[in-house]
């Protein structure tokens, strides 16, 4: 009985470990591709003005950009909320108005699931989020049916005749991307032009700058650099600061599952106690015998902690390793999917195994030291 209770505590160490580092390497692969995904929807860093929502393009600003050694790319946009109205369907969502680089800084002509991405010979042409289009029930290419948006005209309105400070156009929808649930349901692209033509703006307002940069550029110091050229007027804020939001949410769910697989390691290494309890009264005997032989209280404890270590390292290892074969198996043969296109995002990171050695191993040991203090003075007589 008792080789069968320190097995099954093997066993529940084993599960335990490969548990949280198949949930940490989970979390890695959701992590990386979420990231991959906001390299696809936002640019490397992003230039907006300090006050108000727009500034005027100068041709200071374009040199400084131009000639800043980093930036591969820029696009100018201009943005602004919009009501949308198709069918007697409506609908709330930011219109983006976006230059002929955009897609040199955000590759977002690889997000289309329907029909293409703006043609700057075309104007009035909308690309839309899928969340919008399904919202809306419209797809790409309906020349039957206009797409009105609609936005509030700069300045002061008096209420009584707000409908005077409106401003509409039709659009007609050319495409439909689809990324993040919340990008879907948040922006439509259009070229800057129409955008600045239904706001009324001149050809030299826009609401923002985006960035691209080299590769193996230090981007904070890049930032830095044009912080220092640009001065107080602007405010830079990179990939991550555009998505606080969301960059905090995966960081929060990684360390609620790290707690909460945590706390199941623990439960499983109460079998360890369990198991070392049981072998310590079932050799009083034998340890009686040890002590009057010359062994201390504490030597006999160590005894029960080493046993201990051994069984949690071994649990360690053949957990580690199999979680390694699992993620060798889905990262190349794709065992479990997320949608029928792709497959559950598995990463491996050595962040991870250290993360699990160190917890593994420091709560082994604790529950080793805690079963072992049943050796006393009291329990030898």
């Amino acid at each position: 009985a008792i080789n069968i209770i320190t097995w099954i505590a093997g066993f529940g160490v084993f599960i335990g470990t490969l548990a949280l580092f198949i949930v940490l390497s989970v979390f890695s692969g959701l992590k990386d591709f979420s990231y991959q995904l906001f390299d696809t929807t936002y640019p490397a860093f992003k230039i907006t003005p300090s006050k108000g929502k727009t500034f005027l393009w100068t041709s200071e600003l374009a040199t400084i950009l131009d000639e800043t050694a980093g930036v591969a790319a820029y696009s100018k946009v201009l943005e602004e909320r919009a009501f949308f109205n198709f069918e007697q369907k409506d609908d709330i969502a930011i219109l983006k108005g976006v230059d002929t680089s955009f897609l040199h800084v955000v590759k977002m002509d690889t997000a289309i699931v329907a029909g293409t991405w703006l043609n700057p010979k075309y104007e009035n042409s909308i690309v839309l989020g899928n969340r919008i289009a399904s919202k809306l029930s419209l797809g790409a290419y309906d020349f039957i049916h206009p797409l009105t948006v609609y936005v509030p005209k700069t300045g002061k309105i008096r209420y009584q005749h707000a409908t005077n400070y409106i401003r509409e156009t039709v659009l007609q929808p050319v495409g439909i991307f689809a990324i993040l649930e919340d990008v879907d349901k948040k922006y439509t692209f259009t070229n800057l032009s129409s955008a600045q033509a239904l706001l009324g703006y001149g050809d030299d307002r826009i609401s923002g700058i985006e960035c691209a940069i080299d590769n193996g550029i230090n981007r904070s110091q890049l930032i830095d650099q044009l912080k220092e050229q640009l001065g107080d007027d602007f405010i830079i804020r990179n990939r991550e600061q555009l998505n606080a939001t969301h960059y905090k949410v995966l960081n929060t769910e990684n360390l609620a599952a790290y707690a909460i697989f945590t706390l199941i390691v623990i439960i499983a290494l109460f079998n360890v106690v369990g198991a070392i309890i049981m072998m310590i009264l079932d050799k009083k005997e034998n340890i009686i015998t040890l002590h009057k032989l010359g062994a201390t209280i504490k030597d006999l404890k160590k005894i029960f902690v080493y046993q201990g270590v051994l069984m949690t390292v071994l649990g360690l290892i053949l957990g580690l390793g199999f979680g390694l074969l699992l993620i060798v198996i889905q990262t190349n043969f794709h065992l479990f999917m997320m949608t029928a296109h792709i497959a559950y995002p598995i990463y491996f990171e050595w962040q991870n195994v250290i993360v699990v050695i160190v917890t593994i191993s420091v709560l082994g040991f604790l529950a080793s030291l805690i079963a072992s203090s049943r050796v006393s003075a009291k329990f030898l007589k």
